[in-house]
């Protein structure tokens, strides 16, 4: 079916990421997550208190991609799709009485200038919708769990305009950069602290 290849694309490309690494800097998990409602419900929080990431990045395949999209938010209403074994939540959220979207801490239009600004030969793009089913149901889970350090990025389907290869290096340019935003946004934060307890003393 679609949705098996799907998958599968998806999760060659995780594995290309994982064969490119991010170098000495960060130890990455690859994770691959059915598409089921349920099992994202159960399956995430255990994930985040196992590995208690510095980001978790999650990867989908969106036919209507033509570029590595980065997704700035995750929504929590709007799941009427049906998952792979033909279930959608009741209420059609994530969580009931939860925040409508929750905001990346990542500023994603900035990542996707930095790295379209390497010339890497993959062009990266940013959205604002992950489209209200198992990725956007995924992406507004982790970033719940994680205060906001989760990102979404969706590629384009198998037969696109991108190899696997050439995914595997686009996503890897994409993550370096996160994490490379991560860090400068905690040190400008470390540089507050520091500045609020010296006005303290």
């Amino acid at each position: 079916s679609n949705t098996e290849t799907t998958q599968i694309l998806t999760w060659k490309a995780g594995v290309e990421l994982e064969r490119l690494g991010l170098g000495e800097a960060a130890e990455l998990h690859v994770c691959e997550l059915p598409v089921d409602y349920l099992a994202v419900q159960s399956i995430l929080p255990s994930l985040w208190k196992q590995h208690q990431p510095q980001l978790a990045v999650h990867v989908g395949v969106s036919g209507l991609a033509t570029s590595v999209t980065l997704e700035q938010f995750g929504h929590n209403k709007g799941y009427e799709r049906l998952d792979n074994r033909s279930f959608c939540p009741a209420s059609h959220c994530c969580m009931e009485n939860g925040a409508d979207s929750i905001k990346s801490v990542i500023d994603m239009h900035t990542v996707c200038k930095k790295v379209n600004e390497s010339n890497i030969g993959v062009t990266v793009s940013v959205s604002e919708d992950a489209g209200r089913y198992l990725c956007d149901y995924t992406y507004y889970t982790s970033l719940h769990q994680g205060r906001g350090r989760s990102a979404f990025v969706h590629v384009p389907p198998l037969g696109g305009p991108y190899s696997k290869t050439e995914l595997g290096r686009g996503l890897q340019a994409v993550v370096k950069e996160m994490l490379n935003w991560l860090e400068a946004d905690y040190t400008e934060e470390e540089q507050k602290d520091k500045k609020l307890c010296h006005h303290q003393l």
